[in-house]
């Protein structure tokens, strides 16, 4: 049966009035306790889904302290190129090495890379696991890791910090480290040696767009058609044309050149477009890092952290 309702009206609006409504608030009050059980399923749905969260978190970051921050120490001796797995073991053996002022003799033991401080021959060191060094690259050489011919740029850094550390390349991990990007075998000028992957890409990545500022001498008069057109991009055989590029002329025959691309001799490529000749390429600058004045051909020296800083 359908109930009586009285609709009554008044200035603010429509009053319902009925005394037999009251099946309709049951059917009401059933529904709101459903309501209330779905909510607090729910809750206690999410309450649970929260704590297995953070309990994977938890094992996650166990797991990460484990197996990348907490090291075996022959792992680690190497990494610091103290010695090859064999030698490191036998030093260990030996009681030759301290981690934090104890002698450890198992190469299995875990250490804490980060903290760390290996005595070795009277020495600390502590893991490092970033090197960065400027050099002036001198004419010769090649920016390469190993060659069996030519003097590479990573010859001149063992030979540069075995002549300065008295323990040589001990602390070092000097196979790891390699040149970012090129310069060919008779340009000179700043060149960045480092272990840094992600810095390397950061700076070599044609999408970051990083600038290369260069210092030209060439073999005839650099015109304002030239420097045009090398401003504006040229064929210099890929698939595009260069990108833009700046042009700062001092002379009829010397000039300094900003690039962001980094393609195979590019600098003499652009240059040979239109009719020109480089006798003579040095390389000033790469991103925000500019070359030390007081550092001569073929020297070295570590970047500051602030140098470190604004390349990253």
């Amino acid at each position: 049966m359908i109930p009586d309702i009285t609709i009554k009206g008044n200035n603010e609006g429509i009053i319902f009035s009925n005394q037999s409504i009251s099946p309709f608030k049951e059917k009401t009050r059933h529904l709101a306790g459903n309501n209330k059980i779905i909510i607090v399923n729910a809750i206690v749905k999410t309450a649970v889904r929260n704590i297995m969260r953070f309990f994977f978190k938890v094992v996650v970051l166990f797991l990460f302290y484990v197996i990348i921050i907490v090291m075996r120490i022959d792992k680690l001796l190497c990494e610091m190129n103290i010695g090859s797995r064999s030698e490191v073991k036998n030093l260990l053996k030996k009681g030759q090495i301290l981690v934090n002022g104890t002698k450890v003799v198992k190469p299995d033991t875990k250490v804490d890379e980060k903290t760390a401080v290996i005595s070795y021959k009277n020495h600390d060191y502590q893991f490092k696991p970033f090197f960065y060094y400027m050099l002036n690259k001198p004419a010769g050489t090649v920016s390469a890791t190993t060659d069996e011919k030519e003097t590479t740029v990573i010859d001149l850094l063992k030979n540069s910090l075995a002549s300065i550390n008295e323990n040589g390349l001990v602390g070092i991990p000097i196979h790891d480290i390699f040149p970012v990007g090129r310069l060919d075998k008779d340009t000179v000028g700043l060149l960045i040696l480092t272990n840094d992957g992600q810095l390397a890409h950061n700076l070599l990545s044609p999408k970051k767009h990083v600038p290369k500022k260069y210092y030209v001498e060439l073999d005839s008069f650099l015109t304002e058609e030239n420097i045009y057109l090398l401003e504006n991009g040229v064929d210099i055989g890929e698939k595009e044309l260069t990108g833009k590029a700046n042009i700062e002329k001092i002379s009829e025959t010397t000039c300094y050149i900003t690039i962001s691309e980094g393609k195979f001799h590019q600098v003499k490529r652009m240059f040979g477009t239109v009719g020109l000749h480089v006798n003579y390429l040095k390389r000033l600058s790469m991103g925000n890092l500019v070359l030390d004045s007081n550092l001569k051909e073929g020297e070295i020296r570590p970047l500051t952290q602030e140098e470190v800083n604004h390349l990253c």
